[in-house]
């Protein structure tokens, strides 16, 4: 790539352009070009002979096949990525030298890998962890990476841990249980014996770790980095990527019921949504901290475990990220893209942060075995635009043809080529922070107060989200064999708050504490609560519509086309697949059966009248279950005139309804008459758009 030539949001789309390779049309080869007569039979001494060793295409395909797996990543193996562009909302020179962050309007292209923690590459997308939310740009001053998750804090304070903490989150060694799951001993015996595990365990057990989407969950960088401008000014900053969404999630039955139903569940929502022209949004956020206001706080601002509130560092708003595209392989794209929180440009530095101290050394060391040697940069999604050239040579896999007599520098064969470039003209200059100390294991006395935002949180958290947590405490501790694990938890999460330690001890069988922590007094910071999320779309969302012979059509076309005006989408959910006939002989194709899906996979319900139809989906088991499913986990349920019956036959309760009348109560809208089928379609809306309707009190009576 020239040097003046322009980097714009599609210009990573283009450069790989020369590493696709198009199948129509084309004749079958070896990987050396030789054209391939027959494939199906490996070449052999007769009919029913012994194979040929000389037969070099069945020896290659079969080495090939051979080989094609690479070690999985160890941490975050289970992921979906896109690509996109971000977009720069206003120059921010005053504080970062960085070129992708200066002129308004600015598209640099990324490529964005979403993944869970724990499992492995076969694992569910739904299953309880922390999201990774990492991001590739491809900016002219070379590849930037922003590795963080969807937390915006971490379990260990500092990186030598980190094998700890994943040696005990992972399947237990003897017997390889349980798969992507932190419900066992061995992981609450670390957190017990590491007590800076308490406040990250709140934010996991909280509705965080269950997001709806991809496309609905915040992304934080975790560690403490700095921006660094011009004159060599620094600032700490923290990065937050907010979706235009709002930040939502699934319910724990629904979950798991999930990783069941379609264990595929957020890879296909992000790829549909891209299919769709749905293209998922964030705007990036960006937190700031004077260098002479580092010691301000109650807590460190280096400490991983610590989140910086929003309510006494307001983030922000810096720019948007798009994606609009998703990879033409997976393996390629998706499996080959490597981070490192180290790869960062002029304009972005580190801090102290111990945590990411070590970052900067795992990541890097990690690509060098997973794939194959230090030339992974040069695999082309992970080749940057901006132009390389250096003295490293040779290697695995190595892709540049190095031309020249010289590798070393200084020299004078090749006029001491490449050259470093100063600062003044974009090369990279460390920032120069005065560091002194002895040498010693240890940590500062702020981060070793474990408890009091852990107590914040659960104080801001509103009540559904709290028993939420406490569930989410009975089913994992719940899973803990040794009774002297499960006694430890409820002591140490005493010192978060006394009710919630004894809930927790009532749920997993042992002694309540008898002292405790009061999180009421604590500080309330609106944030870390998602009740106070966006909820005003619809947008994306998904709506089955049950139905069968003999449905009112004009109905049906109505409340389908003001939600998809709305920007939600909707599906007819039938018996069988096919065609139904409306009651005026009108028919509409049925999108699936009920065997192929369930309500867990639809944000809302809604049932149209017609008698025919309502009294057939009376008669069906898997109907009534549809509808106390959606029920149970708070979604928005729906119907107008018969429709009305089916709800009222079903085992859902308290909702009312008002002949003549709309009437909307705890997310339950219905219509006694569809002769106000446009207000009921708002009013259905309006009730999707809140997401979920927790004031179901007695859903938990609900048999599904």
């Amino acid at each position: 790539m020239d040097k003046d030539e322009k980097i714009d949001k599609k210009s990573k789309i283009e450069d790989l352009e020369e590493f696709r390779e198009y199948p129509e049309g084309k004749e079958l080869t070896t990987d050396q070009g030789v054209k391939v007569s027959h494939t199906d039979d490996s070449l052999k001494a007769g009919e029913r002979g012994p194979t040929l060793l000389e037969d070099f295409h069945f020896r290659e395909k079969i080495t090939h096949f051979d080989h094609e797996r690479i070690p999985e990543r160890i941490v975050h193996a289970r992921g979906a990525g896109a690509h996109g562009y971000f977009e720069c909302y206003e120059p921010m020179s005053e504080y970062t030298m960085a070129k992708f962050l200066q002129e308004p309007g600015k598209k640099t292209p990324v490529f964005v890998r979403f993944s869970t923690v724990a499992g492995f590459r076969g694992s569910a997308d739904t299953a309880r962890d922390v999201r990774g939310f990492a991001t590739k740009f491809y900016t002219e001053d070379g590849n930037y990476d922003l590795v963080g998750n969807n937390i915006p804090i971490f379990f260990i304070q500092d990186a030598i841990k980190f094998p700890d903490l994943i040696h005990s989150v992972k399947p237990e060694p003897d017997n390889e249980i349980p798969q992507a799951s932190t419900a066992h001993d061995t992981f609450y015996d670390f957190v017990v014996s590491a007590p800076e595990t308490t406040h990250m365990i709140m934010w996991a057990l909280s509705d965080r770790a269950i997001p709806r989407s991809y496309r609905m969950m915040e992304g934080f960088s975790v560690n403490t980095f700095r921006f660094v401008n011009s004159k060599g000014k620094g600032r700490f900053i923290k990065f937050i990527w907010k979706p235009l969404l709002g930040v939502h999630s699934l319910v724990w039955d629904e979950s798991m019921k999930l990783g069941g139903e379609d264990p595929d569940y957020h890879r296909r929502d992000l790829y549909d949504a891209i299919d769709n022209g749905n293209y998922p949004e964030y705007e990036l956020y960006v937190q700031m901290i004077e260098e002479e206001d580092e010691h301000n706080f109650d807590f460190d601002i280096l400490d991983p475990t610590k989140h910086w509130p929003e309510e006494l560092i307001p983030p922000k708003k810096i720019g948007k990220l798009v994606l609009n595209r998703k990879p033409d392989n997976f393996f390629a794209e998706v499996e080959q893209v490597a981070f490192c929180p180290g790869n960062v440009v002029p304009g972005i530095d580190f801090s102290n942060d111990p945590l990411l101290q070590g970052r900067l050394f795992s990541y890097i060391d990690t690509q060098l075995i997973r794939l194959g040697g230090p030339n992974f940069h040069e695999i082309p999604i992970n080749r940057p635009l901006a132009p390389v050239h250096n003295n490293q040579r040779d290697g695995y896999h190595r892709h540049t043809i190095n031309t020249g007599k010289t590798s070393y520098f200084p020299n004078t064969l090749g006029d001491n080529c490449p050259k470093p470039v100063p600062r003044e003209e974009g090369g990279y200059v460390h920032y120069m922070e005065k560091v002194e100390g002895k040498k010693i294991r240890d940590r500062s006395e702020k981060f070793k107060d474990f408890y009091s935002q852990a107590r914040s949180f659960y104080n801001s958290m509103s009540e559904p989200e709290k028993q939420h947590i406490i569930r989410a405490f009975h089913f994992e501790v719940g899973k803990v064999e040794s009774k002297e694990v499960r006694q430890k938890m409820v002591d140490q999460f005493a010192n978060v708050d006394k009710g919630l330690a004894v809930a927790i001890a009532k749920g997993v069988g042992v002694s309540p504490p008898s002292n405790g922590a009061d999180s009421s007094t604590a500080d309330n910071f609106p944030s870390f609560s998602m009740e106070n999320t966006v909820k005003n779309t619809v947008k994306t969302r998904k709506v089955a519509i049950l139905a069968e012979n003999g449905f009112n059509y004009d109905e049906i076309v109505k409340v389908k086309d003001a939600l998809k005006d709305a920007g939600a989408n909707s599906e007819i959910i039938s018996m069988y697949l096919g065609m139904i006939k409306a009651n005026n002989g009108q028919e509409i194709k049925v999108d699936r059966n009920y065997i192929s899906t369930a309500s867990t996979q639809f944000d809302a319900v809604y049932v149209p009248g017609g008698k025919e139809s309502v009294d057939t989906l009376k008669k069906r088991g898997d109907v009534t279950h549809f509808v106390n499913e959606a029920f149970k986990h708070c979604k928005a349920i729906a119907a107008v005139s018969e429709g009305v019956d089916l709800l009222i036959e079903s085992d859902i309760t308290g909702f009312s309804t008002s002949k003549g009348e709309i009437t909307s109560d705890k997310g339950v809208v219905t219509a006694i008459d569809n002769t106000q089928i446009k207000d009921f379609a708002k009013s259905f809306i309006d009730a999707i758009a809140m997401h979920r309707h927790w004031n179901r009190e007695t859903k938990e009576d609900i048999p599904a």
